[in-house]
């Protein structure tokens, strides 16, 4: 698929295919896909919380393969420097000149798994690049390649040898999703596959055909950004935020980082939906992952086992579209 001129169908048939292409060899998990699809075309990084084994690193290559990015994958450890992610300059006597060996950080899509079992130290030189697109080594500074695209992965479950990002780290990440174990249904079909053959990566990342230029992907984010949104749906994004920062059981409510989020990712959803406007429904659909790691409970409401995701709710169900 090749785009002459982006426009919204074509974004829309684009994701359709992404998907089918994508669940060809991963079983369910369609949410993590269409939210990695709206962190690609906004231009925001995604953190995903969950179990291992729920085929993150997987999605992540087929879609880098989809739309020609080049791939690289950082597993998390206490040992791992900010060099190890950035790069460094060596000092090579052949040549008498200090050359730059460019770290992971330096390709269109970088999943960095367990982001938790980073230093801090770590955590920040990632998350700098990640907020500023470029890098800087040993005082000269380097732009990352565009497009530019971050996956960040924790377990919330294990806590031994990690170091939690703080509020303001989480704050970068443009959104998030919690991912479980799959169903009975979606288990027993990865059974099959796996006794019919059909579950060998190497022949599929084979026949992974690229669907996208980087040009292409960066006409459909041109294409995403002049979606139309009215007055009363930016008020209502606005409103849901300040409506974050005053409930009863919230200690920190959302960012104006969350504003952006919102209406960044209510666009692509609307694109995804062939409409070249956004509606409630698109804003309504990306509050959860826009919200849900920007939002820090009162310890009473913890011990009353309030859920964040019981907040944002309230707030969806109590803010009307003005």
């Amino acid at each position: 698929m090749v785009a002459n001129e982006c426009d919204i169908d074509f974004i829309a048939d684009t994701y359709e295919e992404v998907v089918e292409t994508t669940q060809r060899f991963v079983v369910g998990n369609r949410p993590l896909i269409e939210l990695i699809f709206i962190g690609l075309l906004s231009e925001g990084a995604v953190l995903i919380e969950g179990v291992p084994g729920t085929a993150k690193t997987t999605v992540s290559k087929i879609m880098a393969k989809l739309l020609s990015y080049s791939f690289k994958r950082v597993q998390g450890a206490v040992d791992v420097q900010p060099a190890d992610i950035i790069g460094v300059r060596i000092y090579v006597a052949d040549e008498s000149q200090f050359v730059l060996q460019k770290g992971p950080i330096f390709s269109n899509f970088v999943l960095v798994d367990e982001i938790n079992r980073l230093t801090p130290k770590t955590q920040s030189a990632l998350l700098e690049s990640m907020s500023e697109h470029q890098a800087t080594i040993d005082g000269n500074t380097y732009p990352l390649p565009k497009p530019f695209f971050v996956i960040a992965t924790q377990n919330p479950y294990e806590f031994e040898g990690t170091f939690s990002l703080v509020e303001a780290q989480r704050d970068r990440f443009m959104y998030s999703i919690p991912l479980t174990h799959l169903g009975v249904e979606d288990e027993l079909e990865i059974i099959r596959r796996d006794n019919a053959g059909g579950l060998n990566w190497t022949d599929y990342e084979e026949s992974i055909p690229p669907l996208l230029t980087n040009e292409d992907v960066g006409q459909m984010i041109t294409e995403v950004r002049s979606i139309r949104s009215d007055d009363a749906v930016m008020h209502y994004i606005a409103d849901i935020v300040a409506a974050t920062r005053e409930h009863a059981d919230v200690r920190l409510g959302a960012s104006s980082r969350a504003s952006l989020a919102l209406l960044r990712g209510a666009k692509v959803h609307a694109a995804i939906d062939h409409r070249d406007y956004v509606i409630p429904d698109d804003v309504k659909s990306l509050a959860s992952p826009v919200l849900r790691h920007r939002i820090l409970l009162e310890r009473e409401a913890i011990l009353g086992q309030v859920s964040v995701d019981t907040v944002i709710a309230e707030i969806l169900d109590s803010v009307e579209v003005s």
